[in-house]
């Protein structure tokens, strides 16, 4: 039975790592090591949860519930997964790799328990939705991009953003703040704005210049 347990911790840490490479490449929060130890350990708990109380189990009088110990995976590994995700911009990134770890988890548990096939299975369908999709969604995903504009006259905010939504852009958040410049108040104004074809920073300049009261700062 030892060997059978390597055997299965052996097989959870690489298939763990299959999906950290992947993350890696894409230079995310949490690469091949990270996977990898969050599958093994995942695997070696489901089997400390089967299999590591038997001397308690020959006693008379004594009932375990053997998936108890291993159910606490599926919370623990939240703790991990919070720490990739951070909000920048006011935009949330490291869900993907949250969810991936969370999925690493799951299959960990699975060759931790001897189930083999479902362990692979789910790895190469991870692997699908990570990468396979990522090409077949692209058409479709939305572009965010960051904009801060000055302007001495409130309106400008109301002109702005009429054309923004007409011309098919959605605003994701929107913040006005206001000082002095020359004498004079002026207003502060910054955007987060998505799109869904790839933004170009001159097409995007040349929209704002149409507006000839408006100082773009920022554009990224």
């Amino acid at each position: 039975m030892n060997m059978e347990f390597i055997l299965r911790l052996v097989t959870a840490g690489i298939l763990g790592a299959a999906v950290g490479f992947e993350r890696e490449c894409r230079a995310k929060e949490a690469g091949t090591r990270t996977h990898f130890l969050v599958s093994l350990g995942s695997a070696l708990i489901m089997i400390v949860s089967q299999w590591g109380f038997q001397d308690v189990w020959e006693k008379s009088g004594v009932g375990l519930d053997p998936s108890r110990v291993a159910a606490q995976v599926v919370s623990g590994i939240g703790f991990i997964g919070a720490g990739t995700i951070m909000m920048q911009k006011q935009i949330v990134h490291g869900l993907t790799t949250a969810a991936g770890l969370w999925a690493v988890a799951g299959i960990g548990l699975a060759v931790g328990g001897g189930l083999y096939t479902l362990g692979i299975a789910a790895t190469i369908l991870t692997l699908i939705g990570l990468e396979a999709l990522r090409f077949l969604l692209k058409k479709f995903r939305m572009h965010t991009f960051y904009m801060v504009f000055l302007t001495r006259d409130r309106n400008d905010l109301i002109k702005v953003t009429n054309e923004l939504n007409a011309n098919e852009f959605h605003i994701v958040s929107c913040s006005v703040g206001s000082e002095r410049k020359d004498g004079e108040e002026s207003f502060r104004v910054k955007l987060w704005i998505r799109e869904r074809k790839p933004r170009e920073d001159n097409q995007i300049l040349r929209f704002m210049q149409q507006f000839p009261g408006i100082e773009v700062e920022k554009l990224e």
